[in-house]
């Protein structure tokens, strides 16, 4: 197993520091990651009205700080939804979205959508995944950041749109598409709902992974990983409310996409004082840090490592920690998935090397 020796260096980890050190992100929405001038823009040229008229007042307007739920939170989405109607839009945001990773400081990316939502317009299914993965690709050629694309359906649709979205992600899984997910608002629409889409997806040998734990408590989370046989849980954070549940993600390796911000934003935890990723992290369990939404949770992964560092005590070793655990649970082959936690565990190696210790 690839190891970082941290142990004899307690570095100064100032913003600048740690915008430099190669991160992975694993969930992370296309449709809320746009950049407000793009926005403005992609409006203007189709004669959409936004919220606001200036990037700075979108921005604001944009970020959820004062929303009363996850669906409040959801309901955000539809200005970002509204300018992604056309495969020139969808390419453009996603390119935008490597791009914006990689001067983040991000080594590899993995960008989930529900084509669902951009047909509004006309465009087939497919016409949203070759945009979606033509800006991806242009995105990492760009860059060198390797990015691959999730397929989202929604829990509050039918299991009917599920199924046809996990075809869509099987059908386009030797052109960029990792995994099958599911989204949206938990409370009253349970997972389990869409098992048959996430059975199709396994059997198929796609990765699955599933958003459970964020709006509703650790039964949504048993649902994912036993009803849909997720390999990974979105979120998860409200795992430790049940300690049998938490000991089995610790005990097999089930890798959480956390999102320290965002589930703040959406009262999934009442501070980042109290989120539960250092407890979780302590006690084994295979943390990863994500934005979940650049733009509506008004955050990059930057600042998100910057925010546990100096609210919830988190250390370079913590870090490093959680960025070789989101190599590790990259929905790619085995081969790559090594190869990208070598490269990036010496990249972190050097990295360190560089930094000013200080006395611990």
């Amino acid at each position: 197993m690839t190891a970082v020796d941290t142990s004899e260096r307690t570095p100064v980890l100032t913003r600048d520091v740690l915008r430099a050190m190669p991160k992975i992100e694993l969930h992370c929405h296309l449709d809320g990651s746009l950049r407000p001038e793009t926005m403005l823009e992609l409006a203007d040229a189709t004669g959409i009205e936004l919220p606001a008229i200036t990037a700075d007042t979108l921005r604001r307007y944009m970020r959820a700080d004062n929303v009363s739920s996850l669906e409040d939170y959801l309901a955000r989405f539809e200005a970002t939804i509204s300018v992604l109607q056309t495969a020139e839009a969808i390419e453009r945001a996603a390119y935008e979205l490597v791009v914006d990773a990689h001067a983040d400081g991000v080594r590899y990316i993995e960008v989930r959508n529900a084509p669902h939502l951009n047909i509004r317009e006309g465009l087939s299914l497919d016409d949203v995944m070759e945009a979606t993965v033509h800006g991806l690709a242009r995105g990492e050629a760009a860059t060198g950041t390797v990015a691959r694309f999730i397929v989202c359906s929604l829990r509050q649709w039918n299991p009917d749109m599920s199924m046809e979205a996990a075809q869509l992600a099987v059908r386009w899984a030797d052109r960029g598409v990792v995994a099958f997910d599911l989204a949206g608002g938990e409370a009253g629409y349970p997972a389990a709902a869409h098992a048959d889409a996430f059975r199709y997806a396994r059997e198929h040998f796609l990765g699955v992974t599933c958003h459970a734990g964020e709006g509703d408590g650790p039964d949504s989370v048993v649902q994912a990983l036993v009803d849909c046989g997720a390999n990974r849980i979105g979120h998860g954070v409200r795992s430790l409310e049940y300690p049998a549940l938490l000991a089995y993600i610790r005990d097999r390796r089930i890798p959480l996409e956390l999102c320290p911000t965002s589930n703040v934003q959406t009262h999934a935890v009442p501070s980042l004082g109290d989120h539960p990723i250092k407890q979780y992290l302590d006690e084994g369990v295979t943390v990863t840090i994500n934005t979940d939404n650049r733009l509506i949770s008004g955050i990059t992964l930057t600042d998100e490592f910057a925010h546990l560092v100096r609210e919830v005590g988190f250390t370079g070793t913590d870090l490093v920690q959680c960025v070789l655990n989101g190599c590790r649970a990259a929905f790619l082959p085995l081969p790559e998935r090594e190869k990208l936690t070598a490269r990036v565990a010496e990249e972190l190696t050097r990295f360190l090397a560089q930094l000013t210790p200080v006395a611990a």
